[in-house]
């Protein structure tokens, strides 16, 4: 009769806010991931974490590198849950080809920034990024910083 209400009302699994302050990013794409069962039980129950996540081209295939699913304790004794595996990427071939070329070249890698899902799903935000220096890390921070401090100075002198 009544229809039970899903515990999250956000698409959002897992962000990956280092890769924003680590890199420059530049062209996103979506990709579904080749899971197995255990793992989607585990992704509703956000037990991700994708801070240390990048993708390798091999083979002409991508493969994310480095995601972290921990199983849950349901997971049965005699199958082997592998937590940090290496799971494959679907995209087509074009955008195959855009990674593969855009990750060859200097200082250019390819990284994980979100993991979401779409309507039953689950789909990996992709970006070619290009690392920050450290003098870049700072400039973003003093400007998110002085962005802060504005609001701050609008806000108080509205009130008055």
């Amino acid at each position: 009769m009544n229809k039970k209400k899903p515990k999250h009302t956000s698409n959002t699994i897992a962000l990956n806010k280092k890769a924003k302050h680590d890199y420059h990013l530049e062209t996103k794409f979506e990709a579904g991931i080749s899971l197995l069962g255990w793992e989607v039980k585990s992704l509703r129950e956000g037990k991700v974490q994708i801070v240390d996540t990048y993708v390798h081209m091999q083979n002409g295939e991508a493969l994310l590198i480095g995601a972290n699913i921990t199983p849950l304790n349901t997971v049965s004794t005699h199958f082997v849950a592998e937590p940090t595996r290496t799971r494959k990427l679907l995209l087509n071939k074009r955008e195959l080809a855009k990674l593969a070329e855009a990750t060859q070249q200097d200082g250019r890698t390819c990284v994980c920034t979100a993991l979401y899902w779409k309507n039953h799903l689950v789909k990996a935000e992709i970006c070619i990024a290009k690392g920050k220096q450290k003098h870049d890390k700072r400039a973003t921070e003093k400007d998110r910083d002085w962005g802060r401090e504005k609001q701050r100075i609008v806000r108080d002198n509205t009130r008055q």
